[in-house]
Parts: C-alpha cells; structure tokens; sequence
C-alpha cells in the first residue's frame, strides 16, 4: 500500500507542524498509520515537506504501551523501510473519519488517552456543551 497520496500531500500542506500546537486531544488527525499484525500506530496531526522528498511527521506515537506513548516526530520514509514478517509492511487507515480529533481517534484505536490530554479535552468539552446550553435558554423577543 501507498503510505502517501497526492490528496494527503494536499492535506499535509495545510497543516504544517507547529499549526495545531496548544490543541492537545482537540488536534486533527489528519493521517492514521498502522502495523496490521501488531502493536503500532501513529496518528499524525501534522507534517512538512523536506528538501529530499520525505515527510517528517508529529502526532500521537503508540508502540502498543500506554504509558510509552508520546507525541513525537516520525518521517514517512521510517515507516515505509519497516519490515514486517510475512511481506507486509506498515499501512494507512482508510476509513479514518476525515474530521477526527486526536483523543476520538484514540479512542476509536482502543487507545487509553494519557490522562493530561483527556483532563484538558474535557474541561474544554464541558466548556462548550456548556456555552451552548446557555445560548439555549435565551429568550430572544423580536
């Protein structure tokens, strides 16, 4: 399978690293890539284009631990060099929701979310269900 394609270079582009800092678990995924025999998913929220061609990466790093998760960097061409038994090699998930915030992904890939991020979404969450229930109970008179 093709890691890259011409719509997610498009996609890459309009999130260049450092685009979504300070969002936390609110980032957009805009990639998800995976081992499908094992422990392995990255889900990237961010990249660049480098002078060789390649792509270096940031998002959501999970080997298969909880508390070795991290968010980091990965460029495109490690995961394309990974050699998997039985000829397989990593893939991208193509039926990750297109509008798919970080802690929602995590959660879809049976990813526990460290507690910090979830915490932070949250709050933020509450914050807006919150907003919107009050701009409910108001009483316009035209």
């Amino acid at each position: 399978m093709k890691l890259i394609t011409k719509e997610l270079e498009e996609t890459f582009e309009k999130y260049p690293i450092g685009s979504q800092d300070g969002l936390g678990g609110r980032a957009k995924v805009i990639a998800k890539f995976f081992n499908p025999i094992g422990p392995g998913t990255w889900l990237i929220t961010e990249a660049d284009k480098l002078e060789n061609g390649d792509y270096q990466m940031f998002g959501y790093c999970h080997l298969g631990d909880d508390e070795m998760a991290e968010l980091g960097y990965v460029n495109l061409s490690q995961l394309e060099e990974l050699q998997l038994p039985l000829g397989l090699s990593i893939e991208r998930d193509l039926y990750m929701p297109k509008d798919c915030d970080l802690i929602t992904a995590m959660q879809k890939t049976s990813i526990k979310p460290p507690n910090y991020m979830l915490e932070d979404y949250n709050k933020i969450v509450n914050s807006l269900n919150n907003s919107e229930k009050n701009n409910e109970n108001l009483d316009y008179d035209y």
